[in-house]
């Protein structure tokens, strides 16, 4: 039986209480906060809202005035109620209750009640691993090993803002689209460009976060409102499709994929490990050479052959407001370094670069310091219309590189082109 479809409706604390959810705080300057409801639970509160009088139910205490819907901590025959008695009245989830407040100086008395979080609990309960290896089969690919002088080739793209809206209504400075279409020309784009310049057996994939543009229109930090033409179910689609065809194109063509996906930035946060948690689930059962890491920490390394790389998005998900730079300053050359020395990094590799997103800003720094390379990678989306109004009509990258035995490399890279009217021809490059 599938489940009932939900819509992202506006409650009041007092509305979410009613329908047994766990309240939250109110959204900025509004009262209200939003919820997801199934048409039922919206039909509700409709019924309250229009009716002025007093609520018709049998399990309501007669002073309980539905205009101003305060839960009244009196009961029918005019005594204060105790807490197990009130969420017996109103059938609330008395063990989800972490602490509450009787709240007697007002006009009708009510206990303000904090919930437990059960979000996580209830995802944990669920059998993901089970459902995932229900539907997922392993596949064994016979890939042939080729001869060759590079030890392995590296893919790096970053801010892809899946569900990020370019033209909002119709007239940003630029216009442009980014919807599912969009997204699929230009994996497209980036598989064709792998495949096109593959030279050795090693595939290690590096995305640099902001992998999604938000949860319920707003950034990790929330009250920074973001228009999005998808809403959270498309988005997640979206974004798990991209990943997982991602893989199944190039899994036949090398003998080892490794994928590093940052979890910690500022737009995806917590949506984007959710992504990247179902992908490896799901890639990692599907195939015996392929690995997926997701960073949670802000910033992380790894080391291939000579090579360390450092990665990290440029801001985190709740403490960096500017975060790194695009370029480099005295400042971030010393926190870099001491991370480097913390780890102990100079004695285990000859090369090191500090990889980022975030600025959408395509600029490779090996000068500035003599420790390390600094490389902004530039965004695989286009420019939001905040974007293309605050500062200009920006660009979209996504970089490819053939690193050789003795620490060389070679630099392959993919610049899109802004063209709104583009029509692509759709090309299946999957298993």
């Amino acid at each position: 039986m599938s489940k009932p479809k939900k819509s992202t409706r506006w409650l009041s604390k007092e509305e979410a209480i009613l329908l047994h959810l766990t309240p939250k705080e109110n959204d900025g300057r509004r009262s209200q906060n939003r919820y997801r409801l199934t048409d039922k639970q919206w039909q509700k509160i409709g019924t309250f809202r229009g009716n002025k009088e007093t609520v018709k139910s049998e399990s309501l205490p007669n002073d309980y005035n539905k205009s101003k819907l305060v839960l009244s901590a009196w009961d029918k025959n005019g005594y204060m109620m105790d807490i197990d008695k009130y969420c017996n009245v109103y059938q609330l989830p008395r063990q989800d209750i972490s602490s509450y407040k009787l709240v007697s100086h007002t006009g009708t008395p009510f206990y303000n009640i904090v919930f437990k979080e059960t979000f996580i609990e209830e995802v944990k309960s669920l059998d993901i691993d089970g459902i995932i290896k229900k539907y997922v089969k392993p596949i064994v690919l016979n890939v042939q090993e080729i001869q060759t002088n590079y030890l392995f080739d590296r893919l790096v793209y970053t801010d892809v803002h899946i569900g990020m809206t370019t033209n909002e209504n119709g007239f940003s400075l630029y216009g442009g689209k980014w919807d599912e279409t969009e997204i699929e020309n230009r994996l497209n784009a980036l598989i064709k460009h792998v495949l096109s310049n593959k030279k050795s057996n090693t595939l290690i994939v590096d995305e640099l976060g902001d992998f999604m543009d938000g949860w319920d229109g707003e950034t990790t930090r929330k009250g920074h409102k973001l228009p999005q033409n998808m809403d959270n179910e498309k988005a997640f689609d979206t974004g798990l499709r991209f990943k997982v065809k991602l893989v199944d194109s190039l899994a036949k063509h090398y003998k080892k994929i490794i994928c590093n996906n940052i979890c910690n930035d500022n737009h995806a946060g917590s949506f984007g490990y959710v992504v990247n948690s179902a992908f490896k689930q799901v890639t990692e059962l599907k195939y015996n050479h392929v690995i997926v890491n997701n960073i949670r920490k802000f910033i992380d390394h790894y080391y291939f052959g000579k090579h360390c790389f450092i990665l990290t998005h440029g801001k985190d998900s709740k403490s960096l407001k500017f975060g790194f730079k695009p370029n480099l300053d005295p400042k971030q050359i010393e926190k870099i370094k001491n991370y480097i020395d913390h780890h102990q990094i100079m004695a285990k590799s000859n090369f090191i670069e500090f990889s980022k997103g975030d600025s959408h800003q395509k600029l490779f720094d090996e000068s500035s310091s003599d420790t390390f390379d600094y490389y902004n990678y530039g965004a695989l989306s286009p420019s939001s219309e905040w974007v293309q109004t605050n500062f200009k009509k920006g660009k979209s990258f996504f970089e490819f590189f053939n690193f050789k035995e003795d620490g060389q490399k070679e630099h392959k890279p993919y610049r899109f082109e802004w063209d709104i009217n583009r029509s692509e021809t759709f090309t299946d490059f999957s298993l």
